[in-house]
């Protein structure tokens, strides 16, 4: 087997405002809307290797019934990594964001920090140490 890529497929409240937050905090692009017009029920942005996946949460629930009873923003966590850390910190804050994790530089070569999105879901956002 030779896996192709990985993309995270979150389940969320509100698809139009998670892809507008991964727009303008975190550069993504949006890729995929269905419908074409909101409210969405599946959204995707994108951003060279990078795609992320949003199911509005009562949608996936006629499909799958015990995703329509979990929490959202569950335990998963993203991990970016980036060139540019403090211009992303800037845009996080900007947004108002919570911050989970500070700044911090990791044993393995990393400088990185966490936030939450406005569902919940945590990102970490880090960079290699130079």
């Amino acid at each position: 087997m030779r896996v192709q890529k990985l993309t995270p497929n979150l389940i969320v409240r509100d698809v139009a405002a998670e892809m507008s937050f991964y727009h303008t905090v975190l550069g993504l692009e949006p890729a995929i809307k269905v419908p074409e017009q909101p409210p969405y029920v599946f959204g995707s942005v994108a951003n060279g290797s990078v795609e992320i996946f949003f199911n509005e949460q009562k949608a996936v629930a006629a499909d799958y019934p015990p995703l329509g009873a979990r929490p959202i923003g569950g335990s998963l966590t993203q991990f970016i990594e980036v060139e540019g850390l403090g211009d992303v910190m800037a845009a996080v804050k900007k947004a108002g964001a919570k911050i989970v994790m500070p700044i911090k530089e990791q044993f393995y070569g990393m400088r990185e920090f966490a936030f939450e999105d406005p569902e919940g879901w945590i990102i970490t956002i880090a960079e290699k140490i130079k």
